[in-house]
């Protein structure tokens, strides 16, 4: 793990958030069911985001061994292992991780090992990619490159993952979510850019580089797709 206390603390955060706060809310999200419309809009992006970070990957991934680092409800492992690829689906909340498994058709159970638990663990082994979307969102700078470093050499091909892009209208909403915090409100995002993460992760002694895919701007959702080649 990255033992570090900003990296303890946040990731409580977020195990309190999406275990006991927000199960329901992510489960509907997640689903066909009808939702808001500010809701919707952070659904299409959701969908939008996932195909930008399968398209990283080769289209057959019969015989890969792929992390899906915070799969959450399940909808990245299904398309992983619908492309042929043994995933290891791990989620900080075994409420979500519960969702994933019923979800996941029949026909792709063999496919896939579901865990509870830290997607840093040394445990999970080695990979040939990692997708993680939406789970390194709430880390400090040199807590997300500490975790670059250490997935790093267990991985042979990409880490692809998203984080809040640096831009001024989520920097002047970081900021004013800063001003009013509320019991009940997320984690809050760490707003990135690929050559800030660059540099913590090099300080780690890492080597590697660390790029922009493209960016989903819809509605309420905002992210940028990062990839870690080595």
């Amino acid at each position: 793990m990255v033992a570090t206390p900003t990296y303890g603390a946040t990731r409580a955060r977020v195990e309190e958030y999406f275990d006991r706060t927000a199960t329901k809310t992510w489960e509907r999200l997640t689903s066909e069911a009808p939702v808001s419309r500010v809701r919707q809009t952070v659904r299409e992006g959701r969908d939008q985001m996932r195909a930008i970070m399968l398209g990283q990957l080769p289209e057959d991934l019969t015989g890969l061994r792929i992390l899906d680092a915070g799969c959450g409800a399940g909808q990245m492992t299904a398309e992983l292992a619908a492309r042929g690829a043994y995933v290891v689906a791990i989620d900080i909340s075994p409420s979500l991780v519960e969702i994933a498994k019923k979800r996941l058709p029949e026909t792709l159970q063999s496919q896939v090992e579901f865990r509870a638990g830290d997607m840093l663990s040394p445990d999970l082994g080695s990979f040939d990619h990692v997708i993680a979307m939406d789970s390194m969102i709430y880390y400090e700078a040199p807590d997300l490159g500490r975790a670059l470093a250490q997935l790093c050499p267990r991985v042979s091909g990409k880490v692809v993952f998203t984080v809040a892009p640096r831009t001024a209208f989520l920097m002047a909403f970081w900021g004013l979510g800063k001003l009013f915090p509320r019991s009940d409100r997320s984690p809050v995002m760490i707003p990135h850019t690929a050559k800030y993460l660059r540099h913590h992760t090099s300080q780690t002694g890492a080597t590697g580089s660390i790029s922009e895919v493209a960016r989903v701007s819809r509605g309420f959702y905002i992210s940028s797709c990062l990839e870690y080649v080595k």
